[in-house]
């Protein structure tokens, strides 16, 4: 749930990216931390496990007005996707006020992303939440590296595989050149301030 400091006229949230592992979590965060340098207050912080990051900064995001008289200000946060850091994702998700779930488009990845789906859904029952209810966006990373060898899937297919039910907003993205990764943020601090409005009022 976010936090109201009435004093600093501030509305404290928590968007958390989450994703199977090497989907492109990291790469969403640092291309916002180089590119918004104007929003991005204090440097970005990596608490590195074995082969794998969590990563935080604080982010304020201009030109989304404000919640009753205050500032938005919002934490971004990723969770270690690897398998093994299921505790450490569970702990990262807490407090959250909006999720962006990465899925990898690589053909091989796709179980993997259908597991995290999974596995976030879990997680958040865990706290007496539901992923339906929750302000939830999609990004379908790594659409550039179609190629020779490579094998993308296709949107229809991730859309049928991971959001047939949910029915979240989504984008296609490339986190490595930057494309999707401020639309998708943009559309997940919408729903978050919608949510915020709600609980406010």
């Amino acid at each position: 749930m976010a936090i109201v400091n009435l004093k600093k006229r501030q509305i404290e949230c928590k968007i958390v990216y989450y994703g199977p592992g090497r989907c492109g979590k990291t790469t969403n965060l640092e291309y916002i931390h180089k590119s918004f340098k104007n929003q991005v207050m204090g440097e970005m912080v990596s608490i590195n496990t074995d082969g794998d990051r969590t990563l935080f900064f604080d982010f304020l995001p201009l030109n989304l007005g404000k919640v009753r008289g205050c500032d938005l200000r919002v934490q971004l946060y990723t969770v270690p996707g690897q398998v093994r850091y299921s505790s450490t994702r569970k702990l990262v998700l807490r407090g959250a006020d909006g999720i962006i779930f990465v899925a990898d488009s690589l053909e091989v990845r796709r179980e993997k992303n259908m597991m995290a789906l999974k596995d976030l859904a879990q997680n958040l029952k865990e706290y007496g939440l539901s992923i339906f209810k929750v302000p939830l966006v999609m990004q379908f990373n790594k659409r550039d590296l179609d190629g020779e060898n490579i094998s993308i899937m296709d949107l229809k297919k991730m859309q049928q595989d991971l959001n047939r039910q949910l029915k979240v907003p989504s984008f296609p993205g490339s986190a490595l050149k930057g494309e999707g990764v401020g639309k998708t943020l943009h559309a997940c601090l919408k729903l978050v301030m919608l949510a915020v409005q709600k609980e406010l009022s």
